[in-house]
């Protein structure tokens, strides 16, 4: 083994076969719950809930354990306005110019438009941007390795620890996404990578019934 420092595996509680299962199926059924909402309420939601959700991001597997991600957080009603603003003219471009035909037939059982009002209604937007470079410590500047995989896999968590405290998400990547590096005052080297909505469902809320259909196992897994 190489030699590097070290401290023993922490170790996980035994479990019977049964109860493993069970946990397992637990977490999917919670899982299975979460849909992309598109209208939210203005309620506020405590600034303690989305920091224990980042932290919860911020324990993901990273390349090199460089953790090359920037969780940008906005409350500011003034500030979210000016996301929605740009938002909806790069959204605007979208769907009048830039997209292909058969990207707008994809759309559609969705009914998603230009209209992202839900950017300044919700409580909490988190812009997460990736860092090509940086490293573990706060002054590192090192290259930094499977940025994207790693950004991902730590959306995913952050996704997973808001529903858990039972709050409405939304996924939002306008394109270009570059405005958001002025907006939220991160370096030209940092890539925006998406928007997460954060906050409480409208009460008159829907979800599309497209939006329903997940993929059996049996089309998502194969065994070898």
């Amino acid at each position: 083994m190489l030699d590097h420092p070290a401290i023993p595996w922490p170790g996980l509680p035994t479990l019977p076969d049964a109860e493993r299962i069970a946990r397992a199926q637990g977490v999917r059924d919670q899982l299975r719950t979460r849909r992309t909402c598109r209208y939210f309420s203005d309620t506020a939601v405590p600034r303690a809930v989305i920091e224990a959700a980042i932290e919860a991001a911020g324990t993901a597997p990273s390349g090199a354990n460089h953790q090359p991600w920037h969780f940008a957080v906005i409350g500011s009603a003034a500030r979210k306005a000016e996301i929605r603003a740009a938002a909806e003219e790069e959204e605007r471009a979208f769907y009048t110019s830039k997209a292909s035909a058969e990207w707008i037939e994809a759309l559609a059982p969705l009914g998603t438009d230009a209209d992202k009002s839900y950017l300044a209604v919700a409580p909490w937007l988190i812009v997460i941007f990736g860092q090509r470079r940086g490293g573990i410590l706060p002054d590192d500047d090192r290259q930094n390795y499977y940025v994207m995989e790693s950004v991902g896999i730590a959306t995913g968590f952050l996704l997973a620890a808001l529903h858990a405290a039972n709050l409405a998400t939304l996924t939002h990547t306008p394109n270009p996404m570059r405005f958001l590096n002025t907006l939220c005052g991160r370096p030209a080297s940092e890539k925006p990578v998406m928007i997460v909505v954060a906050g409480h469902a409208a009460a008159d809320a829907t979800v599309p019934r497209h939006a329903l259909r997940k993929k059996p196992l049996e089309q998502i897994a194969s065994w070898l």
